[in-house]
C-alpha cells in the first residue's frame, strides 16, 4: 500500500519545520465578571503581546499562551483546542487525494512470484550491516500471535479480574489509552466507574472492583491536546504522576502518548519522552516490581492535518526511546497493520481486545512462560 508518494513527504517535513503551529489552542482567563480567552501553545509567534509562561517546573515541558489584556497570567482556568491552519504552496495539495495517491493499495505490473536462486559453489557468506527488522506478529483466526517475548494468553472477565486482583492500574495518555479504561469497564461486571463529573473526553476517571480489590484510573497527559475545554487542574504531565507512584508489585502503569504530537517537530515530542523516561527510570529504581506497559501509535484514517508517516516518526522515536529498559510494548502500529479492519486512530473493539491481551499477558504472564 502507497501512504504517500515521495513528493508528499518532503510537503509533510516543510509543515512540520515552518508551521509547527498549524494546530492551535486556546485557553479561558476568568477573574470575577471578567473573561477573556487566548491562543496557546508549545511555541508562539513573536508578536507586541506579551506571554504567559505556563512551562512545568517539574519536567521542563513547555507551554505558552498570550497574556490577557486585563487578567494575570495565574487566572487561566481551562485548556481546549482551537483552529487546524496550514499552508500548501501552488499543486501541492494534489499530493493528498485519497483513493488516488493517499492510502491506496499498489497493483502488482508483472508476475506475483519471486524466483530465489541458489548460492553459487565458494560464495562467501556475507552478514549484512543494516538493523534486521520484521514483524512482531501476527493474527491467526482473529487472535494476536507474538513472535517473541511473552506468550500471548486470552483473558475472560474471570481471568482478567484475577489477574488484575489486588492491583492498581494507573492508565496515561491520549484517548487510545482511554480505550482500555472504557474496554475494562464493560468487559468487568464488578468494576465500577465512580462518577468525577468529568469531561468525558479527557477524564479523570476512575473504577473500583470493591470484591477484587482493583482500582483502575486513566488520566490524560498535558498539552498538547486537541479536545472540548478541559479544566486545568485536571491535567498532569505523565512525568509527574509517575514520579509520584510509590510502585510495588501491586502497582501497573500504562501509557501511550503520540497523536496529538504528531504535528509537532519532533524535537517537542523527545522532550517529552525525555521526560517519562526519566521518571520511568527512577520508578523502577525505587520499585523494581512495577509493570510498566507501553502503548504505541498506530496507522490512522488519513486526512490533509494527520498522516501515518508523522504517526511513524513517533513511533519509530518511542520504541527507540524506551529500549533497554524493564518496560513491555504494546505494538500497536504491527497489531493495526497485521489486521484486516480499516485503519482508524481509534482502533475498533476487536483490536482493542487483542491488545488488552497483551497487556494483562504481561501484567501476569504465564509461568514457565
Amino acid at each position: 500500500m502507497l501512504a504517500h508518494p515521495s513528493e508528499a513527504i518532503t510537503v509533510l517535513k516543510r509543515l512540520k519545520s515552518e508551521e509547527p503551529d498549524r494546530i492551535s489552542h486556546k485557553s479561558l482567563f476568568r477573574s470575577g465578571s471578567l473573561s477573556e480567552t487566548t491562543s496557546c501553545n508549545v511555541c508562539l509567534r513573536p508578536t507586541q503581546q506579551p506571554l504567559c509562561n505556563h512551562t512545568d517546573l517539574r519536567t521542563g515541558n513547555p507551554w505558552f499562551c498570550y497574556k490577557p489584556k486585563k487578567l494575570s497570567c495565574d487566572a487561566r482556568i481551562d485548556h481546549a483546542k482551537g483552529t487546524y491552519n496550514q499552508t500548501f504552496k501552488a499543486t501541492e495539495e494534489k499530493l493528498f487525494q485519497s483513493g488516488v495517491n493517499m492510502k491506496v493499495y499498489i497493483r502488482a505490473s508483472g508476475p506475483a512470484n519471486v524466483t530465489v536462486l541458489p548460492k553459487k559453489e565458494g560464495q562467501p557468506e556475507v552478514e549484512s550491516s543494516t538493523v534486521k527488522v520484521g514483524p512482531s506478529g501476527y493474527y491467526y483466526q482473529g487472535v494476536w500471535q507474538a513472535l517473541s517475548g511473552t506468550k500471548v494468553r486470552q483473558f475472560n472477565a474471570a481471568a482478567i479480574s484475577q489477574c488484575l486482583k489486588g492491583k492498581v492500574v494507573h492508565m496515561h495518555g491520549d484517548s487510545t489509552i482511554r480505550q482500555f479504561f472504557e474496554f475494562l469497564n464493560a468487559a468487568l461486571p464488578g468494576l465500577k466507574e465512580f462518577d468525577l463529573h468529568s469531561q468525558r473526553v479527557a477524564g479523570p476517571f476512575m473504577a473500583l472492583d470493591y470484591a477484587n480489590n482493583i482500582l483502575v484510573k486513566f488520566r490524560f497527559h498535558s498539552p498538547p491536546i486537541q479536545s472540548p475545554p478541559v479544566l486545568t487542574s485536571k491535567l498532569r504531565y505523565i512525568a509527574n504522576e509517575i514520579d509520584d507512584l510509590i510502585g510495588g508489585t501491586d502497582t501497573v502503569v500504562v501509557f501511550g502518548i503520540w497523536a496529538h504530537f504528531a504535528t509537532y517537530p519532533m524535537q517537542i515530542y523527545i522532550r517529552r519522552l525525555q521526560s517519562i523516561r526519566r521518571a520511568v527510570v527512577r520508578l523502577l529504581d525505587r520499585a523494581p516490581g512495577t509493570v510498566v506497559v507501553i502503548r504505541t501509535g498506530t496507522p490512522r484514517d488519513v486526512t490533509l492535518i494527520y498522516n501515518d508517516w508523522h504517526s511513524l516518526q513517533c513511533y519509530k522515536v518511542l520504541r527507540t526511546m524506551f529500549k533497554g529498559l524493564n518496560v513491555h510494548l504494546i505494538d500497536a502500529w504491527e497489531m493495526v497493520l497485521a489486521h484486516h479492519l480499516p485503519h482508524n486512530v481509534h482502533p475498533p473493539r476487536p483490536i482493542i481486545e487483542n491488545m488488552i491481551n497483551v497487556f494483562l499477558s504481561y501484567t501476569c504472564p504465564q509461568k514457565g512462560g
